[in-house]
């Protein structure tokens, strides 16, 4: 979208990088790490973090800073004013009754796919997703899912800014087996993922679209490696999986505050 002059506010964009930089691995930061991890210069990165502390976003515990419970409100009013949980949890609650395990529903943010509603039982003492978890989109089955709806300039875009790690040695993090696993994803219309994420983790995830046919979202299943495979998924669960897609879809349609909160392909 073509940005009008003036209409773009520098500092609460600085202020919301610097809310981003904390995360499960970076609870406790300095000014130095914010800094950082914003891309700020010490002096903005201060800056923000004192307005954030005294709008009580961020605390001061000696020279490092934390977020604050408050921060729990930002996400609570998407929950509240999109109402996601309440309307996808009974459709992914249906998947685990029959099968078990785990589904969840996500979209895309930037480089990386954005739970908005997920179910487990909870049995696996494994890598667990709730609303407002993120993971690498080329990792996960939802992820590839949704880099499939890309056309090809969106798509070189992601691959020049995202940051490909290796998470286990079973993950592809290079261009080239992305983009030939997105097109057969593309062709397929549904993709699997087997250790890639976390040891222990198999999913398969089929689209999510809108009226005009786009893929705004992703649905998925999961279960532990050990029990299952990316093929035992694919005969048991996709036809459902399918299923609970075109309900989701309905019920995105009839709630357009929430089909309009999700990723929209370029």
């Amino acid at each position: 979208m073509e940005e009008k002059k003036g209409e773009y506010v520098e500092g609460l964009a600085r202020g919301l990088k610097v809310l981003e930089c904390f995360d499960k691995v970076h609870a406790v930061l300095t000014l130095s790490e914010v800094s950082r991890r914003a891309d700020l210069n010490p002096a903005a990165a201060r800056r923000s973090l004192n307005t954030l502390e005294r709008l009580g976003y961020v605390r001061r515990i000696d020279r490092k800073f934390v977020l604050s419970a408050r921060v729990l409100t930002l996400g609570s009013v998407y929950l509240r004013s999109a109402n996601s949980e309440e309307l996808l949890l009974p459709e992914l609650r249906r998947l685990v009754g029959l099968f078990g395990e785990s589904a969840s529903v996500a979209t895309l943010d930037r480089q990386e796919v954005l739970y908005i509603a997920s179910y487990s039982e909870q049995r696996a003492k494994r890598m667990m997703a709730t609303a407002g978890t993120t993971f690498p989109a080329y990792a996960t089955s939802l992820g590839k899912v949704m880099l499939s709806s890309m056309g090809a300039e969106e798509l070189d875009d992601y691959f020049n800014k995202v940051n490909f790690q290796k998470l286990t040695d079973k993950t592809l993090n290079s261009p080239e087996d992305i983009s030939e696993q997105v097109a057969l994803v593309r062709e397929l219309g549904y993709a699997t993922s087997v250790d890639e994420l976390d040891y222990g983790i198999t999913s398969l995830a089929v689209p999510v679209k809108n009226s005009a046919h786009q893929t705004v979202a992703a649905i998925n299943c999961s279960a532990y490696s050990g029990r299952v495979t990316a093929e035992s998924l694919i005969e048991e669960r996709l036809e459902e999986l399918r299923v609970a897609a075109s309900r989701v879809e309905r019920v995105l349609a009839s709630h357009p505050a929430l089909m309009h909160s999700l990723y929209l392909p370029q």
